[in-house]
Formats: C-alpha cells, structure tokens, sequence
C-alpha cells in the first residue's frame, strides 16, 4: 500500500486562526445564497437519535442513550422541588439526561478531532493546547453558522446504483463525472456533499456502518483543491474504509483536517435531495456549541434555490 504522507498546515489565514477553510464563507455570500432560496421547500438532512441507532462503537465508545431524571409520578412521590402531592399531581413535568458519543448521528468534525505527530491544523498542540475538559484551540465551538451554497456530488447516481460497493474509493473521475451531470462546478467556500447511497438503508446497522464506500485520498485532496469550506458525506467517516494507505489509518481525516482545516460532516441523510434532483441549494447548518469539543451533532437543511 502507498504513504499518505500527510502533515499539519498552518493557516493562511494568521497564527491564530481556528477555523481554516470555514474562513470562506462570508456574510455577502451568505447573503446571496439566502437571496435565491426557495423557502417554500426544505429538506432536513439529519437523522433522529434514538436507543438502539446504529453508532460508532468499534473503539468502545459509548451508543446513544436516554433516560428520564423527571417524571410525572416520580415528581409527586420524591417531591424534590417542595411543592407538595397536590400541585405536583397538577403539574406534569418531565425530564432527561442524554449520554452519548460527540461524533453520533449527524454531526460536524471540529479540525481537533484529528492531527499529525501531536498537533492539529495550525500546528496547534496537544501539550500546549488539550486539557482535561477539552481543546483550548479549534473545539465545536467556534464553528460558526454555515449558510452557503451547497452542491450534491450523487457518485451513487452517477454510477447507475442505489448505494456503492463496500470499500468502493471514490475517483476524482467520480466526482468530476457526478459534477458534470448535474451541471454544476464547485466554488469557493461551497460545502461539498458527498452520496455513495449508504443512508438508502438506515437504520439498518448492518448495512450502514463498516467498509464504508466513500473518498479516496485522491479525491479527498482534489476537492480542497477546489476552496470548499467544509466536506459532508452520508456515511460515517467521509472517507473509504479501510484506509488505502499503510501510515495512516484516516488519512482522509488528517488531510481535511489537519492538512486543509476542513471540517467534516458525517451520516448526512442526502436521499431525498437525490430522489428529486436538488444538486444545488443554500445550506443552512450550525452545531451545538459544546466548547473544546471534537465534534458536535448538527442539523443541516437544504432549501432548493428558485428556478431549480
């Protein structure tokens, strides 16, 4: 197998900087794209969480979970808030705790989630840089909203099949091909969003996650070469699985991250985009702001753009 030779870039944009390529997106931008959407149609692009749902385990991380620390009769019989049996029976409250894995479900990769040789895009470093509640430097949390154009690549599609092989690398002829399909290019500081069709079979676990169809490194550099400012896919690492490359078990991951300071979205639901035939649109996106974070779930929405 080939070296993914991959290593830390600094930022362009200043010693400080944090967020990379999501430096592209600009009001004036979002201001245009917002412009030509069409509000009347919107398709959420998450998926629900739930107990049971299919999540990344393999290196025991935990599965999702939620369970009530308030209920309606547990408020009346523990009666911690004083109120007494009578208003407590009067006032039905519920509560829950969620616990879970940062990166389950939908969500964004933070660029700190991967590095090279101990530091993170922008040479930031683990020594000087994560404690022990998180990063200082590049967490969930100074990701801003994205409202920018967002451009579907259906390689699923475009290769005449409901979902893509197992393990199946996606070519830069791939993405290109999808592109020109669609009639689209891709511009700077567009999201890119990648379809292999693996979300076709959610919730099914089984044929979800593992061996993931999706972006060779190849195609993963090509489409930084292109200025996007983040990179979206429906499966659960952007990148094919297993790693194509003997030094690197994610080289896609430290490329888009640590490399190009791309952030990454991941099991991105992009079937019905693909049903009927929306490969551009304005994309509206923003994580919950857990602070020095890896990652965060996140709730992208397409609304087509008029005349589409």
């Amino acid at each position: 197998m080939a070296r993914a030779g991959i290593k830390v870039a600094s930022s362009p944009w200043g010693p400080e900087d944090q967020l990379g390529a999501l430096n592209r997106l600009s009001p004036e931008a979002s201001s245009a794209i917002l412009a030509r959407a069409d509000g009347a149609r919107s398709y959420d692009l998450s998926i629900d969480y739930f107990v049971g749902m299919p999540s990344f385990q393999a290196a025991g991380d935990p599965s999702y979970q939620l369970f009530m620390s308030h209920s309606p009769d547990g408020t009346v019989v523990d009666n911690m808030n004083g109120a007494g049996e009578r208003v407590n029976r009067h006032v039905c409250y519920s509560g829950d705790v969620v616990f879970m894995y940062t990166h389950t479900g939908t969500h964004i990769d933070s660029l700190s989630h991967f590095g090279v040789d101990g530091h993170i895009y922008n040479g930031f470093s683990v020594e000087e840089n994560l404690g022990t509640r998180g990063w200082t430097k590049g967490g969930a949390e100074v990701i801003p909203p994205i409202i920018t154009r967002g451009v579907l690549l259906d390689v699923a599609k475009t290769r005449g099949v409901e979902c893509l092989p197992d393990s199946y690398a996606i070519t830069v002829d791939d993405c290109t091909k999808a592109l020109s399909e669609a009639g689209l290019g891709l511009r700077a500081g567009d999201v890119a969003m990648v379809r292999t069709g693996r979300m076709s079979f959610w919730p099914d676990g089984s044929k979800v996650l593992g061996n993931p169809p999706g972006l060779s490194l190849e195609a993963a550099r090509w489409l930084t070469s292109q200025d996007i400012s983040a990179i979206a896919a429906d499966q659960e690492c952007v990148e094919v699985g297993p790693s194509q490359h003997e030094d690197n078990w994610l080289p896609g991951h430290c490329h888009f991250l640590a490399e190009a300071g791309v952030p990454m979205i991941e099991l991105v639901n992009l079937e019905e985009l693909s049903r009927d035939g929306v490969a551009e649109f304005c994309l509206i996106a923003a994580p919950i702001r857990l602070r020095g974070a890896s990652g965060a779930p996140l709730r992208p929405i397409a609304l087509p753009l008029r005349g589409n």
